[in-house]
């Protein structure tokens, strides 16, 4: 309660309202009671005096006579409704009107006694034992206290009095309520609208908090509140500016990041990651939410990114590294320092270069398979000239045999050539495709009856095994039928003797699924993901012939036409080639 403004305003008003009232109640109830008291005294003062007068002849030192002043302040007694008692200077009691004069004691020692012998008048308020309760006692030197005949006292009971006073204090009281019902109501009301400006500002400032500009106080007031209002309006207006412009810039720079294909984090003084973009949590398996505020070292666990952030943080300047991921995904990784945009950050970039890595292999490789397969022929060829020309081109007999033997390799030269031409205007679109509705045993029977004199020499069975009901795919046939050929001739060459190629078709949903199933020696699976690649042999088949470019010619074949194409193997179990042509 006491945290609202409105309740400190009307809680000291109604404290110092009350506290008024009563002091103000004291003080009246004593001032009214000592003025009740004064004008008592005066009046009994008044009457001693006149007593004194009427007994003037009676309190004679020669004429005392104490019944006769007894039977005297009775009568009076009557009139003024007031004890009287006539006291000897001495301190006798000489006339009593309410007592038993004989049992009295001597009252030279009453206050009220000794004060009126002193200044000719006293009074005292006490308890009187006599009659048992409080008394005003009022006490006259007559005539003066100088030769003072008698001590004329009158005394009153104080209930009366007290009557009066305590009627009073109840006036006072209820006047003293009634106020403070007023003060309260007044000031809580007072309070109430001076605070509700304040409230409404207050509640517009925890809208401002939650994000909520829309709504604004308005000023009811012209003192400081309503300026402090207005001011706060403006405020928001100008943060609303701000936030607008602050929420398009972050669509924007949101927008940035979420479309580049480069990993970004943004990285404290901590460690601690404060931003991720898609692409890094694609390339790290992580989620936003779930990286967001941990330290990198913990997300990422590569002691090469937290060597290049911390290279960053010491030197202050962009650092670049090479990284491999898991040993699959190589990165190039750049930190740079964010100075005054964000002290002590540093943003990660980390481009994906897996691909660009793995085609420099494949260019390396691809200049290795080349000098490799050329070298065999153009060193055969020139050791078949250097003897011809040592002498052999004389001998009948031997001359026709290496002029056959150079007409073979110079055969494998230009096959090699003229593949590695079609592979190349594959690759690069120029293969024109005649693309139509074709019947998929319309695609293996070529390639059967091409290749079935050859799988009879080499001892094994070649069957086909494709349904009439399939449906037909949209393809060039002579173009899919090369890539068959390849496929088969390929199952031949690494079935042994007695061993079964099979060649087929079958539905997959959107498309017909060919294969090409051996019973041949099987090929290691780490080697099944790059047996597409140009000039790949498998290592216990480097010896065998060919180029190595059937399978991709194969590839890049079936890729132009929309399809895939795959293999299964084990060693020893044989091998199974698929590919997928789409409907037509």
């Amino acid at each position: 309660m006491f945290r609202s403004i409105r309740w400190r305003i009307t809680l000291p008003y109604v404290i110092l309202i009350l506290a008024a009232m009563l002091a103000l109640g004291l003080y009246l109830s004593n001032f009214i009671q000592q003025s009740y008291q004064n004008d008592l005294e005066a009046q009994l003062a008044t009457q001693a005096r006149m007593l004194g007068e009427t007994l003037r002849a009676e309190l004679q030192p020669g004429s005392l006579n104490p019944p006769g002043l007894d039977q005297a302040a009775q009568q009076w007694r009557q009139t003024t409704q007031a004890r009287i008692t006539l006291i000897a200077p001495d301190g006798v009691v000489i006339g009593e009107s309410d007592e038993e004069r004989a049992q009295m004691n001597n009252h030279a020692d009453r206050p009220e006694v000794i004060q009126a012998l002193r200044e000719g008048q006293g009074s005292s308020v006490r308890f009187s034992h006599t009659v048992g309760y409080d008394m005003l006692y009022t006490a006259v030197a007559y005539p003066d206290p100088e030769a003072p005949l008698a001590i004329i006292r009158l005394a009153v009971p104080l209930d009366q009095v007290q009557a009066n006073v305590r009627q009073l204090q109840t006036i006072l009281l209820g006047a003293t309520l009634i106020a403070t019902l007023l003060a309260v109501f007044l000031a809580a009301w007072i309070s109430g609208y001076t605070s509700r400006p304040i409230q409404q500002l207050t509640q517009a400032v925890r809208q401002v908090t939650s994000g909520d500009l829309t709504d604004r106080p308005i000023p009811t007031t012209l003192d400081e509140v309503g300026q402090l209002t207005q001011a706060f309006n403006s405020m928001t207006s100008r943060l609303q500016e701000q936030f607008s412009m602050l929420e398009t810039e972050r669509g924007k720079l949101a927008a940035v990041l979420e479309k580049m294909t480069d990993s970004v984090l943004i990285v404290d003084e901590q460690g601690d990651i404060q931003l991720i973009n898609p692409a890094a949590e694609q390339i790290f398996g992580l989620t936003s939410r779930q990286a967001i505020g941990q330290p990198l070292i913990k997300m990422l666990r590569n002691h090469q990114i937290y060597a290049l952030w911390q290279d960053c943080q010491k030197k202050g300047t962009v650092q670049q590294a090479s990284i491999d991921l898991n040993n699959r995904i190589s990165l190039q990784g750049l930190a740079t320092p964010l100075g005054q945009a964000l002290p002590g950050g540093t943003l990660l970039l980390f481009q994906d270069v897996t691909r660009q890595r793995q085609i420099e292999a494949m260019r390396r490789d691809f200049i290795s398979n080349v000098s490799h397969e050329l070298r065999t022929p153009l060193a055969a060829i020139k050791a078949l000239t250097e003897t011809l020309r040592d002498g052999a081109l004389e001998d009948p007999s031997a001359a026709p045999r290496f002029l056959g033997r150079m007409e073979t390799e110079v055969d494998a030269l230009s096959l090699m050539v003229t593949e590695l031409l079609e592979l190349s205007r594959i690759e690069s679109g120029r293969v024109p495709l005649e693309m139509k509705p074709t019947r998929p045993m319309d695609i293996l029977s070529p390639a059967y009856e091409r290749l079935s004199l050859q799988a009879e020499r080499a001892g094994l069975t070649l069957e086909t095994a494709c349904p009439d009901s399939l449906p037909l795919v949209l393809a060039d046939a002579a173009r899919v039928q090369q890539a068959v050929v390849n496929l088969v001739h390929n199952a031949i060459k690494f079935t042994p003797a007695g061993g079964q190629v099979v060649v087929g078709a079958e539905p997959d949903e959107k498309a017909v699924r060919f294969w090409v199933r051996d019973s041949g020696i099987g090929i290691p699976a780490e080697e099944l993901t790059r047996i597409f690649e140009r000039f790949y042999k498998v290592d216990r088949a480097r010896s065998s012939s060919g180029t190595g470019l059937g399978l991709a010619i194969a590839r890049h074949m079936v890729e132009a036409h929309g399809g895939k194409i795959w293999a299964v193997s084990e060693p020893g179990q044989g091998s199974t080639f698929f590919f997928t042509l789409p409907l037509a």
